[in-house]
């Protein structure tokens, strides 16, 4: 029998983890500690994905995916014992505070002392997501209870001696950092150095625990569970399991916005769907124009918009969306759960004296045919497929009884993504997006080419795009797999698949869409998981994202505001 390869356990492994997690949902709970947390854990272990750096090491935790994992997940999470995924459930009415963690749009809400419920309103993909993540914390907790404990099984000094710094911080009693420092360095298996760093990463986060903090609590929580039998349990509320996979979230989302335009007598103008972040296509419209008597000695608006990532003038975003507002910007607020916030520009409402000069804007002579800019925000894997289905369905009107079909002229998709060959802050120009782990491909014709990002000082690549099921499930044998066998894929990301399957399935066999309608798929690299130091656990791209993304959005609205009549 022939040997497999990495990339083939790799996959295997992955596989296996989807089908487990899919079976947990389905039965409702279990205990990280037993028989279906055990199968998680091995085959996280077989897969070892680079975002978690060394889990596999049985001594030393990893930091840097350590902070990366806390960024995502509800702060004080570390100290629950009993965690539970909900749907949303009216607990936003209650008098539970929010908890939301820095780099997540999820609800958490902090039950007890012991327990935390989450809410997962983004589909399965969100699901997979935290439970991968919370795997990889217990993995962690063990080799910190491990940690503590000298050869003869007893209590190290320096666990009772964090346990003591912990309550200091806690009550804001002072207490030698230096000292502690060094105490974490033995019970993490790291350098003085490592661990230097990795506190100091901890404390810039205001809604993040301090890494002293999250030590002492994985750690107790796996000594519990080890020394008392007080396991830890994860359950899935009836609503979570009987909602997931129905679009209950992204329905009441769709009809929301369609209302919306219908009341504002845009619904049938031409419609062009921009799948983006919630501030770059206002700055690039508006920011020169606003700022310009606020910041001088800039030019364009690719230096406005470098300014407006910069702490220092973080005051004057407000400007610019002040006269958005003031040229036909309606912004709609999520109440549906799917956290996907959405803006509707009318262009007929634009004064063409306010708008950046590089888009080259001119009104449109017959204003009922004047374009409607919708940009939704970055949905989260099989979130993407939910709430595209359901934006291009038809709009019955519960008033009239009317029924409104989709105007759309144009897809416009502008993601971030992992990319195989390049850099940080490249670009990636996909003409096919494949589903990982299936023979399932999806084939389009991009409106977007490489010549269009060409001669601005950044790599462009183009190829497939590969849709994982999870972007801290990747390693180097799958993604060397990716860039060097011959699908010869440009990159990596959660959504392209899933938003082409809606939008095929509305062109082409629903066909409540225009058929002809324009696709335009453009990536920006925010990583490069293949190069040490460039996964997404080493950091965000800064300063340095700001090219890509607004040459990204520029060529957008070159497309669209130039397609006007």
């Amino acid at each position: 029998m022939p040997t497999r390869t990495r990339a083939q356990e790799s996959r295997t492994a992955v596989q296996r983890l989807y089908i487990a997690m899919r079976h947990l949902l389905i039965r409702g709970s279990y205990k990280p500690g037993g028989m279906s947390g055990k199968t998680l854990m091995d085959n996280l272990m077989v897969l070892q994905p680079e975002i978690y750096g060394t889990i596999a090491d049985e001594e030393r935790v990893e930091l840097n995916g350590l902070h990366y994992v806390m960024t995502r997940l509800p702060k004080g999470i570390e100290e629950c014992q009993f965690l539970k995924l909900i749907s949303r459930e009216g607990y936003e009415n209650s008098h539970f505070e929010p908890i939301v963690a820095p780099a997540r749009r999820r609800n958490a809400f902090r039950i007890d002392n012991n327990e935390m419920y989450i809410e997962m309103t983004r589909g399965r993909s969100d699901i997979y997501d935290i439970l991968t993540h919370l795997t990889f914390l217990y993995a962690e907790g063990t080799k910190i209870y491990r940690n503590s404990l000298d050869s003869k099984g007893r209590p190290k000094r320096e666990w009772a001696l964090l346990g003591k710094i912990v309550e200091d911080e806690r009550i804001g009693r002072e207490f030698k950092l230096e000292t502690a420092y060094t105490y974490l360095s033995t019970l993490l298996g790291r350098t003085y150095n490592e661990v230097v760093s990795s506190c100091q990463r901890f404390a810039a986060e205001e809604k993040v625990n301090s890494l002293f903090h999250i030590t002492y609590w994985l750690g107790s929580l796996a000594k519990a569970e080890e020394e008392k039998n007080d396991d830890r349990e994860i359950s899935f509320s009836n609503t979570l399991r009987e909602n997931t996979g129905h679009h209950y979230h992204g329905e009441l989302w769709a009809e929301n916005i369609k209302a919306v335009l219908l009341e504002r007598k845009l619904i049938e103008r031409p419609l062009h769907i921009i799948s983006a972040n919630l501030h770059s296509v206002v700055n690039a419209l508006f920011s020169p124009a606003a700022l310009s008597g606020k910041i001088k000695n800039l030019k364009g608006m690719f230096e406005y918009a470098r300014s407006m990532s910069q702490a220092e003038f973080k005051h004057l975003r407000p400007e610019v969306f002040k006269l958005a507002f003031e040229n036909g910007l309606t912004e709609i607020a999520d109440t549906s759960g799917t956290n996907l916030g959405v803006q509707i520009l009318d262009t007929a409402a634009f004064d063409p004296k306010v708008i950046s000069a590089e888009i080259g804007f001119r009104p449109t002579r017959v204003p009922d045919q004047a374009p409607v800019i919708l940009v939704m925000d970055y949905a989260f894997g099989e979130q993407a497929y939910e709430s595209m289905d359901e934006l291009l369905r038809p709009y019955h009107d519960p008033a009239s009884g009317r029924v409104y079909d989709m105007p759309v002229e144009s897809i416009n998709i502008m993601g971030k993504a992992g990319i195989l060959e390049g850099k940080k802050g490249d670009i990636m120009v996909p003409d096919a997006h494949i589903f990982e782990g299936t023979a399932d491909n999806y084939p389009f014709q991009n409106d977007f080419s490489a010549a269009d990002f060409e001669d601005q000082g950044l790599g462009v690549y183009t190829g497939p795009m590969v849709t994982v099921l999870g972007t801290s499930l990747q390693n180097i044998p799958i993604l060397d797999y990716f860039l060097t066998s011959s699908w010869r894929a440009a990159g990596l990301e959660m959504e392209g698949a899933h938003y082409q399957k809606a939008i095929q399935a509305a062109t082409h066999i629903r066909r409540s869409v225009n058929p002809d309608l324009k696709l335009r798929y453009a990536y920006y690299a925010s990583d490069n998981p293949l190069q040490t130091g460039h996964t997404l656990a080493s950091g965000p791209l800064g300063v340095s994202g700001v090219k890509p993304v607004y040459l990204c959005t520029l060529r957008i609205l070159e497309r669209i505001l130039g397609e006007a009549k």
